[in-house]
């Protein structure tokens, strides 16, 4: 019975935004599912680069993968056998997700069933897929709500661009760094990084660092 019920749970195409954007459902002191839109969302379906894993090998084995499509970050999170799975996942690959919510102590997170490298480029053709999904209107986000680009944000998007691309012999670049270089007025080029964060076109290794992903 309660494997065909796991069956019947769609592994919904959704972001890592839109799921730290929906509303946990606790019944009976237990996580029951995410409410995005109406949708009771147990089992997702996401594509990102994994920016940080942390493996512990001790007494109590696990993994802890911190996943990123530029709408946000999540935790992946495995314990004992199943910390398995994540074992040949590495530090900036982009990976797709298949696996069921979890949410334990105010956090949300994902308990993953598959995990398979991906291109980098699938990262952005998964944000298209699902804008278009949505009626071309990508979810709420503050951050996003910007004027539209004139030709002085254009040259400062380009150039933005293309520093970040040069920087990736060397692993990235420090947006502090990326600001002083460009000379630009400071919001501007904030604003231009993190439109450029939520296309999936660049990521975050870590914070205040970024990298090209294409």
């Amino acid at each position: 019975m309660n494997e065909e019920k796991f069956k019947r749970n769609i592994a919904y195409k959704i972001r890592i935004g839109e799921i730290l954007n929906g509303k946990p459902v606790i019944e009976n002191e237990k996580f029951s599912f995410l409410d995005f839109n109406g949708k009771r969302v147990i089992r997702i379906n996401l594509v990102g680069s994994i920016v940080d894993k942390y493996n512990s090998e001790g007494e109590k084995k696990y993994s802890f993968l911190t996943i990123d499509d530029g709408s946000g970050q999540i935790k992946m999170k495995a314990f004992g056998d199943d910390s398995e799975k994540l074992k040949d996942i590495t530090h900036g690959q982009a990976v797709v997700v298949i696996g069921s919510l979890r949410y334990f102590n105010g956090e949300i997170y994902i308990s993953p069933e598959i995990v398979k490298e991906q291109q980098p480029k699938y990262v952005l053709l998964r944000k298209i897929e699902i804008e278009k999904q949505r009626g071309a209107t990508p979810y709420f986000n503050p951050k996003s709500d910007a004027p539209k680009p004139n030709a002085q944000k254009e040259e400062i998007k380009d150039k933005v661009i293309e520093m970040i691309k040069k920087s990736e012999s060397e692993g990235g670049i420090e947006t502090a760094e990326l600001k002083k270089r460009l000379n630009a007025p400071s919001n501007e080029t904030e604003q231009e990084i993190q439109k450029l964060l939520e296309e999936g076109t660049i990521f975050e290794p870590r914070p205040g660092k970024v990298r090209w992903l294409g």
